[in-house]
């Protein structure tokens, strides 16, 4: 190796490209929370039609729960419409019969990883969004801090982040619809103006309302994946990850179209 490595070369280059990038994500169209599958399929969706997307994972690997499959056997079950999402981001999928498919859950998460982030998501992961912004009744964007800030339980004050639009992706936990239902002013639109909370599991049913349920749920908010059902009370799916594809892909059709509402980018 011809070259001296310079370990303060290696230091400000790695400090001024992520800087580079921060900087260039305070204003962004669409912001989401949460990395899992739905939030990847709707982040390179919106990627790839050139809105400015950024996804703030509170981990330090994307993808959720689907690496461990169920109980941690690394594979996944899709019915035909996830397959299909599946294949068109190139992931290998096979046939077991009666409209039942397979996947290695661990090619399925790199690739959608993959693909969103050469379609131009960027990622900020070890990111937690710990509060919205809002105007009015609206939510304008995002309030965040390091995770690891967060889990020693230090005061120190957040950096904040303006979108157009916030997509909720958190899974199970709704971290920012619950944030929205405790302090910003006004009621979710669910039947009771609060998240209703999952329920037990039921695939089938929960599969159908994954889909329905992505959608805004306070002005300027979208959920999508199991965060639309605990959102809005539907049941939890088990390790099928058909619906949470599909509704990462639902969720950025409603948001680019209100994007382009407004006049967006893309």
């Amino acid at each position: 190796m011809s070259l001296e490595l310079d370990e303060r070369r290696i230091s400000a280059v790695i400090v001024r490209r992520f800087m580079d990038r921060l900087l260039d994500s305070m204003d962004l169209d669409v912001a989401i929370v949460g990395g899992g599958p739905a939030g990847l399929v709707a982040g390179h969706n919106l990627a790839r039609e050139g809105f400015k997307v950024a996804m703030f994972e509170r981990k330090l690997s994307l993808g959720g729960g689907m690496w461990g499959g169920g109980m941690m056997f690394n594979q996944i079950v899709v019915q035909e419409e996830g397959a299909q999402v599946l294949r068109e981001f190139g992931v290998r999928v096979l046939d077991e019969g009666e409209g039942y498919y397979s996947a290695d859950s661990v090619e399925a998460v790199s690739t959608l990883i993959s693909s969103a982030t050469r379609a131009g998501l960027r990622v900020f992961n070890c990111v937690t969004a710990e509060d919205v912004t809002m105007r009015e009744d609206r939510v304008v964007g995002l309030v965040i801090t390091w995770t690891p800030v967060e889990m020693a339980g230090l005061h120190v004050d957040p950096l904040a982040i303006r979108s157009r639009f916030v997509i909720d992706a958190t899974g199970h936990d709704i971290n920012v619809v619950r944030v929205v239902e405790r302090k910003v002013p006004g009621k979710l639109m669910t039947p009771t103006g609060r998240a209703e909370g999952e329920k037990s599991l039921w695939s089938h049913r929960a599969e159908e309302l994954t889909l329905e349920n992505t959608r805004e749920v306070f002005p300027g908010l979208y959920v999508a994946g199991m965060s639309a059902n605990a959102t809005f009370g539907g049941p939890r799916m088990g390790p099928i990850f058909g619906g949470m594809l599909l509704s990462g892909r639902k969720a950025a059709q409603l948001v680019s179209r209100a994007l382009r509402g407004q006049g967006g980018r893309g």
